[in-house]
């Protein structure tokens, strides 16, 4: 039988201890680690994420000036890329929300006759310098004709737009100059639109 010194452990006790403490450093570790989500990375791993290493500080106020004149156009390209996907954080004021988004599918998901109006008013507008009195009259006449047809196809939109927009928002919801926002989306040439179109002709709105 061994006798056991006061203040004095032994070797089993010694073994136990220090177990539990790298067991509970460990513990720390990953409590750590969890409450960031991901451990902390290393500044090699962190400068090698980089695409690139920093540029070197300007030296010049001009190299600085010009610096900074390509770094507000990248920034004009990204938020102008952005606003004709039809990002609505993006958007001017006139064309956000979703009552705006489903006039501008309406108005492009149809063959409207007012995208013809620039090719048409064109015609016209050379028929009417040619010396010849009848090419000038049917000039007019095309015209004349022309804005019949926009004005009917206008009505008729304005009634789709009105019809769609009480069948899909409540009643309340602020839909003032909707029909209008159509139409003259309506009037330019599909590829000149902005936002650009994101539905197909004949697709179902």
């Amino acid at each position: 039988m061994k006798l056991r010194l006061p203040g004095r452990r032994t070797a089993a006790e010694t073994t136990a201890t220090a177990t539990s403490a790298d067991s509970s450093e460990h513990t720390a570790h990953l409590v750590k680690a969890a409450g960031k989500g991901r451990p902390t990375p290393r500044r090699s791993e962190a400068q090698g994420r980089r695409p690139g290493p920093p540029p070197p500080p300007p030296t010049t106020r001009k190299e600085a000036y010009r610096r900074m004149r390509e770094q507000q156009a990248a920034k004009r390209a990204d938020v102008r890329q952005a606003a004709a996907r039809g990002d609505d954080a993006y958007l001017p004021a006139r064309d956000r929300g979703p009552v705006r988004k489903l006039v501008r599918d309406l108005v492009d998901s149809r063959r409207n006759v007012g995208s013809w109006f620039l090719a048409i008013a064109g015609v016209a507008l050379i028929g009417t310098f040619v010396p010849s009195a009848a090419v000038r009259g049917y000039a007019s006449f095309l015209l004349f004709g022309f804005f019949l047809l926009l004005i009917v196809d206008s009505v008729v939109l304005n009634r789709k737009i009105k019809r769609a927009l009480a069948e899909r928002f409540p009643a309340g919801t602020k839909t003032r100059g909707a029909s209008w926002y159509g139409i003259s989306r309506a009037t330019m040439i599909r590829r000149w639109r902005f936002p650009k179109p994101e539905v197909p002709l004949g697709a179902d709105v």
